[in-house]
This record gives structure tokens, C-alpha cells and sequence, in this order.
């Protein structure tokens, strides 16, 4: 019978040791929901269980997001923080909920000693603020949607022409709305609907039903509508 993890082999960008982490197969990742913010739920194994790679030896933690690259300052930063300090520890098995939540922290500290870019960044925050969504802490889920959220906004401020725009834009609507600050979700959402320049069919869709959605949320909460949706039916 095939199991639903598999081994890589990956190399340390700082230690050079190489160590085996696993993957789940493509054909037992079943999905049985996706949220509005991408968290998709799964039926049985999670592989965002898996998304980061932990090194045994001296702790570097990463995702495939990360570049493969060192200042001499960043060297000796993580060594002081995180090397010196680390006691031998094995991620390479089937991990549980613990462990993910684990691995993403030590990701999240290794991201900003080597400064990664601010979307690796926001990615390991949001991913953060999922696990801790399935694992029903809602507290600590609106906590890193907040952090993930001006992340968002830094990669929209230094990195946006480079990337889908309309998702990273959407994403900024639907957190917002998530942490019920419903003007600004209604700004983000609106742009997309109404540039003309944003041809993504799909997100232009998603932003519209979203904006429903929105305008549902503060019907029900008795909060004062934005003129726009005053005069929407």
C-alpha cells in the first residue's frame, strides 16, 4: 500500500548538511473546503504540514520560497540566535499539528534574519494564521491575519507591479474583512470591480461575490454603510 508521505533530500543553505523532510503524494491531497483567503481544508494528511524544510543540524528552517543566499552578517546573526543555541531535533517524520505550528515559527525567524522578501514573508504569516483557523484558535488566527495583512501591503507597496496584482489585492480585501475592518475590505474589493485594467475574470468574481459578503456583514453587525453600498440592491 502507498503511503501518503514521501522523502526528499535537501541541502542546508548554511550548514551544508543534508537531511530528508517529506512531501505528501499530489494523489493524497484531498481537499474537502477552500476559505475565501485560499486556506484550503483537507480530509485526512495536511501538506501544509510539510511546506517547510527543517534542518536537523543547526536549525535553519525554509520553505522553496526562500533564496539560497547569505550575507557574512545574516551567517553570523542566525548563528547567534538560532545555531548556537539549537538542540539536535527531528522534523523529517510525519508531523502533528505542534510540529507545523513549530516548523513555520522557526521559518518566520529564519525569514527575517536573512530578509527575505516581504511575500515569503506574508505567505508564512498567513499560513500561521490557517493553522491555527483549523486548529479553532481564533484569537491567534486574527492575530497573524493582522500580521500577514501589513505584509500584504508592504509586498502591494515595494513588490506589486512584479506580481497578479488582482490576487494580491483580493487578499488584502478579504483580510481586511476577516478582521472586520469593512471600509477598507470595500476599498480593495471595489478597486478590483472597477479597473478596467484588471483583466483576472476570476478574481474580479471573487471580489464581487466578496463584496456581498461584506456589505451582509455590516447589515448584520447595524454598521453604517459606504455611500456605494447604500445604493446597492
Amino acid at each position: 500500500m502507498v503511503a501518503p508521505l514521501y522523502d526528499i533530500s535537501v541541502t542546508c543553505t548554511f550548514c551544508s548538511n543534508v537531511f530528508t523532510t517529506k512531501k505528501v503524494r499530489p494523489s493524497f491531497k484531498k481537499a474537502v473546503k477552500t476559505d475565501a483567503d485560499f486556506c484550503i481544508h483537507y480530509k485526512d494528511t495536511n501538506p501544509d504540514y510539510y511546506v517547510v524544510r527543517v534542518c536537523p543540524y543547526c536549525g535553519f528552517a525554509h520553505s522553496e520560497n526562500f533564496s539560497d543566499r547569505w550575507t557574512q552578517a545574516q551567517r553570523e546573526t542566525f548563528y547567534e540566535r538560532v545555531a548556537k543555541v539549537w538542540t539536535v531535533r527531528d522534523y523529517s517524520g510525519e508531523r502533528t499539528w505542534e510540529e507545523a505550528l513549530h516548523s513555520y515559527k522557526l521559518a518566520l525567524l529564519c525569514a527575517q534574519i536573512k530578509n527575505e522578501k516581504p511575500r515569503v514573508v506574508a505567505g508564512l504569516l498567513h499560513h500561521l494564521a490557517w493553522l491555527y483557523r483549523i486548529h479553532g484558535d481564533t484569537a491567534q488566527e486574527e492575530r497573524f491575519l493582522a500580521f500577514a495583512l501589513e505584509a500584504y501591503v508592504s509586498v502591494f507597496e515595494t513588490e506589486g507591479m512584479d506580481l497578479n496584482n488582482a490576487r494580491l489585492m483580493y487578499l488584502m480585501g478579504e483580510l481586511n474583512r476577516r478582521l472586520k475592518r469593512f471600509n477598507e475590505a470595500v476599498r480593495w474589493f471595489s478597486r478590483i470591480i472597477n479597473d478596467r485594467k484588471i483583466m483576472d475574470a476570476g478574481m474580479i468574481r471573487a471580489s464581487r461575490e466578496q463584496w456581498v459578503t461584506t456589505r451582509e456583514d455590516m447589515l448584520a453587525m447595524r454598521l453604517d454603510l459606504p455611500e456605494e453600498m447604500k445604493q446597492a440592491k
